[in-house]
């Protein structure tokens, strides 16, 4: 990646124990603070050698911030006719069933195609332009091989409400996930502070310094077969990756997990040529965000959505239960 501007900066006594997003925006003034926090947690501030990617992390007298500013993304998304799968829609927000395989937002190796090309070609400039230009209206993420419920804002009013919910942890999310063995204990709460797997900086990690609190309560549905559970998850926080990262860290990674759920092979070696077949066929995780909860913007009331899991999630399940 090419950098416009690299900053670097000291941490004098007056700015001691400040978050660093407010430290990095205070120094900076051409930047603004949400602009800063989103280049902490897309890995563009590094402190003695180390990326730290927390933006509310506390800053000590005499510590130096590296602060790599990258060069533009030239191209603006375009809109484009995507069918999508809207649950709700008024004039202030979107409710979205994703599918498996869609990218949210145009990045290196996704210019177009992605959720965000699609809700330009169905909204138009409406939508909220508070995420930037290249995440329009988006208040939070699913990784691509994750499906399920997700909201979009149609004007910054919405966003801001919605991602305050979400920051106050108000905004409920349920997920279910097929994992792979039977849970121990079958339900409980997984807590473990993510971050950057230091040995495989693509994937993420449950680590002892530098990551963010992370939360994650489980609840196994029910055993599918020998060698699977059906397991519902509720986030209290939202890093990512992070139910991928815990169910892995339980030793119960999600079937058909690219990053975090090898081993597969070894699991069916003695299994059917069906299930084989049908998981080496699987390119990506067995999760779907069933439920979101709210607070709809302007009217104040509640409001709840719940999703099914996919004819093929259905269909693994089938094949689980028969050996």
């Amino acid at each position: 990646m090419s950098y416009l501007t690299t900053y670097t900066f000291a941490v004098p006594k007056d700015k001691d124990r400040l978050r660093l997003d407010k430290f990095l925006s205070e120094s900076l003034n051409s930047i603004s603070r949400s602009r800063i926090k989103d280049l902490i947690e897309d890995d563009h501030v590094i402190s003695d050698g180390v990326i730290v990617d927390d933006p509310s992390s506390k800053v000590r007298v005499g510590e130096i911030y590296i602060l790599k500013v990258p060069d533009p993304i030239p191209a603006i998304p375009i809109a484009q006719k995507i069918v999508l799968n809207i649950v709700f829609e008024d004039d202030d927000l979107i409710v979205i069933n994703k599918s498996a395989g869609m990218v949210v937002h145009p990045a290196a190796g996704h210019i177009d195609g992605t959720l965000v090309n699609a809700l330009l070609g169905h909204c138009g400039s409406s939508l909220s332009g508070i995420g930037g230009v290249t995440r329009p209206g988006i208040v939070h993420r699913l990784d691509k091989g994750t499906s399920g419920l997700m909201i979009v804002a149609k004007n910054d009013i919405s966003h801001r409400h919605l991602s305050q919910q979400l920051e106050n942890r108000s905004l409920s999310r349920r997920y279910k996930a097929l994992v792979w063995d039977a849970l121990s204990p079958r339900q409980g709460s997984i807590e473990g502070a993510i971050g950057r797997n230091p040995a495989n900086r693509k994937k993420m990690a449950v680590v002892k310094k530098g990551g963010k609190s992370a939360l994650t309560h489980y609840r196994t549905i029910k055993l599918i077969g020998t060698r699977a559970s059906l397991v519902d998850c509720r986030l209290s926080t939202g890093r990512t990756h992070q139910i991928r990262v815990h169910m892995s860290q339980m030793g119960n990674a999600i079937v058909g997990d690219p990053l975090y759920g090898g081993g597969f092979s070894r699991r069916l070696k003695d299994a059917p040529e069906k299930p084989r077949k049908m998981l080496k066929e699987l390119n990506h995780q067995l999760l779907h965000a069933y439920f979101i909860g709210f607070i709809h913007p302007k009217s104040r009331k509640k409001m709840c959505f719940r999703s099914d899991i996919s004819k093929e999630f259905k269909e693994l399940i089938e094949v689980f239960e028969e050996f």
